[in-house]
This record gives C-alpha cells, sequence and structure tokens, in this order.
C-alpha cells in the first residue's frame, strides 16, 4: 500500500525505498487550518495562521516520530542550488534558499513543501544518503535532478547505480497546459525528449513533470525509480493544488530521514 494513516494524518510513501528510510509525503488531511487551507497546510506564506502552520508541522513530525528541532529546510525560489545539511537548522535562523537538499546525518529530519510541483526524493544506501528536490516546470528546465545527482557525487561519492529515487504526487499532464514560451525552452533544451514530455491536443500543449523527471534520472545514470502517478489536480480531496485551487490553498510537504 502507498497511502497510510497515523494520528488522523494521511500520507503516501514510496515502496522502493528501504526501511534504513523514514519517508512521507503528507496529504492535506489531518490538520487544523480552516478553508481555504483545510487542513494540514505546511506552507508559511500562503495566508495561513502561522500558529496553524505551527501546529500542522508538530503534528507531521510526530507522526514520523521526528524531534520538531531536528528540521532541516529550505526557502524554495525554482533553482538548481543545493543544501548540504550536516545538522539541523537552528529554528531561529531563516532557512537558506535553494531547491535540492541532503544530509547523511541521522539526527537531521529533511522538510519541503509543495503545491503541485513534484517531490523527488533519494536515497543511497551504501553512502547513507537521503535527500529531496523541488522540480516545478522552471526547475526541471533547469535540470534539478541532474544537479541534485551530481552533488551527491561530488559531495558524498554516490554512484548513481546506487542511487534510488522516488517522485512523489504533483500535478499530472492532464491538468497541466503550458505556454508557447515553456513549450519553446523545453523543445530547444531537450529536443530529443519533447514527444516523451510534451503533449498537444485541443489546440494546447501538456507538460508530464514525472517523464521530464524520470527521463533526466535515466540520463544521470539512476536506474532505481519509483513514479508515483499521483495527480494533485485530479484528488483535491488528498492534495493542495495551486492550480486547481487558482491559488487560494495551501502546502503539503515531505519528511524524509535516515534511521539511527
Amino acid at each position: 500500500m502507498s497511502f497510510h494513516e497515523i494520528n488522523g494524518l494521511r500520507y503516501y510513501s514510496f515502496e522502493i525505498f528501504s526501511d534504513a528510510v523514514m519517508q512521507a509525503v503528507f496529504t492535506r488531511r489531518g490538520g487544523v487550518s480552516p478553508a481555504p487551507w483545510q487542513s494540514l497546510n505546511l506552507g508559511g506564506s500562503v495566508g495561513d495562521d502561522p500558529a496553524h502552520v505551527a501546529e500542522n508541522r508538530l503534528r507531521v513530525f510526530n507522526a514520523l516520530g521526528r524531534p520538531p528541532k531536528s528540521i532541516h529546510d529550505v526557502w524554495l525560489i525554482h533553482s538548481t542550488d543545493i543544501v548540504y545539511a550536516d545538522s539541523p537548522r537552528p529554528l531561529a535562523a531563516p532557512p537558506p534558499r535553494a531547491d535540492i537538499i541532503f544530509t547523511d546525518n541521522p539526527d537531521v529530519s529533511l522538510f519541503m513543501r509543495f503545491g503541485d510541483c513534484v517531490p523527488i526524493l533519494f536515497h543511497d544506501p551504501v553512502r547513507k544518503v537521503i535527500g529531496i528536490a523541488h522540480a516545478g516546470w522552471m526547475g526541471t528546465l533547469r535540470g534539478v535532478v541532474g544537479a541534485a545527482v551530481r552533488g551527491m557525487r561530488e559531495r558524498y561519492g554516490c554512484h548513481p547505480k546506487n542511487i534510488v529515487a522516488g517522485i512523489g504526487p504533483c500535478i499530472g499532464i492532464d491538468h497541466y497546459e503550458v505556454g508557447a514560451e515553456v513549450v519553446s525552452q523545453f523543445s530547444e533544451k531537450y529536443p530529443q525528449d519533447a514527444g516523451q514530455i510534451l503533449q498537444s491536443r485541443n489546440g494546447g500543449t501538456y507538460l508530464d513533470l514525472w517523464a521530464a523527471n524520470e527521463l533526466q534520472l535515466k540520463r544521470a545514470g539512476v536506474e532505481q525509480v519509483q513514479v508515483s502517478g499521483v495527480c494533485t489536480a485530479c484528488h483535491l480531496d488528498d492534495w493542495f493544488s495551486h492550480r486547481a485551487e487558482k491559488g487560494k490553498t495551501g502546502r503539503f510537504g515531505a519528511l524524509m530521514a535516515l534511521h539511527p
């Protein structure tokens, strides 16, 4: 089963990862936020009461038995920048700006928020490294997953054949119509992949974030990949979707940690 429930919280987890890793992509269920952020909103910049967000965050960490002070998160900027989290982030310090975060420290809990963009989780069981990346259309165009794999090789000595990756819930191709400028940029940068990641119908063009990132992972040498295939816009009972809810919504979160 990909979905699990604990303490009223419902979350998705990947079967591809070993028991050495705690990992969950939390749905919107089980929190305290009112509409339109109902209910497990984990985003602090979408208009929700900060006290609600703080309580929701506590519930997420408690669900996996992780101390809240173990958090290391980032402020997302649609980049290929990487943060190497050697220790938890001091709670009084602002989060660094990046879209990829790694650690090899079991005392660190990696945490990232999403609202249609795709969460990509990484684990190297040989080097005992985990990571989370954030890839919307811009990050996917810029090659977030390729940058992540390079970062794992350079910082930790990981070999791509040992890396396991999970591509999480995000907006699916049926709901993700993109404009001519985005189509042009993808066609120019990834001409060999355009036929697999862009689909034209009814006068519009649609982008497949799952396919685009899986192709990039495979080209980076990562062979062990699981794609969730769960569309946020199709399942608003479970997920926040920035596009489907016209920007009036919350953010769901991915949490990942190494077992001590």
